[in-house]
């Protein structure tokens, strides 16, 4: 059964893996969490923060720096020893921005386009969204994509705290409003800052649910 939120998140975490393509996705097993959003929308931060480890998820002042997927788990199940993690953490390529050929930025797109129709271990993909912009239009392909593969995800606000308190609970409101209209979001937005910790641990029991369901 997999540990409670306090329990797994106070491992110690490790990267095991970058995928280029399919063909080098690790072997079905575990259940599998995504992390998607734009570029700049604090994906890596967001990830350190949650798992506790500042320098885990590379973080980058150049937009699209990520350009793979690649795998977290918790230490102590990287080694082929036969051991199965309780879970593993995918940090998907960002979106909207990055100073590569095209070419290149199509090879990303169609891997994770793949990735998420592909893959049955995924439970649910965590989509990104900066609070301080709100979805943009690109945010809205990416929700139409996730409704086409029909896969679980579930929006979370980041860099909360660069905005004004007062405005949190209508940008919630607006937020979940523009999710009614796709089928595959889950009807809960999580509001965090990876600099302040806030929202962390509804995060990562709403990540624990997600696994168990």
């Amino acid at each position: 059964m997999i540990e409670n939120s306090k329990t797994l998140f106070g491992k110690s975490w490790v990267f095991i893996r970058s995928v280029p393509s399919m063909d080098f996705l690790p072997p079905e097993g575990p259940p599998e969490i995504a992390f998607a959003g734009r570029s700049n929308v604090g994906k890596s931060s967001l990830i350190n923060a949650l798992v506790r480890h500042k320098g885990l998820a590379r973080t980058s002042n150049t937009p699209g720096r990520t350009q793979e997927l690649n795998y977290f788990v918790p230490e102590g199940y990287s080694n082929s020893d036969g051991k199965l993690p309780p879970m593993a953490l995918v940090d998907m390529p960002g979106y909207g921005y990055a100073k590569a050929p095209k070419d290149q930025v199509d090879q990303w797109t169609r891997l994770v386009f793949d990735y998420l129709r592909g893959r049955a271990t995924l439970k649910r993909v965590y989509l990104l969204i900066d609070a301080r912009h709100g979805i943009k239009a690109n945010d809205e392909d990416v929700l139409k994509l996730l409704d086409k593969a029909a896969v679980s995800y579930q929006v979370v606000l980041t860099k909360i705290d660069k905005i004004k308190a007062a405005g949190v609970p209508p940008l919630l409101e607006r937020t979940l409003e523009s999710l009614k209209k796709h089928p595959a979001a889950f009807p809960h937005v999580i509001a965090t800052s990876s600099e302040k910790a806030s929202g962390m641990d509804e995060l990562r029991q709403a990540i624990i649910d997600a696994v168990r369901a």
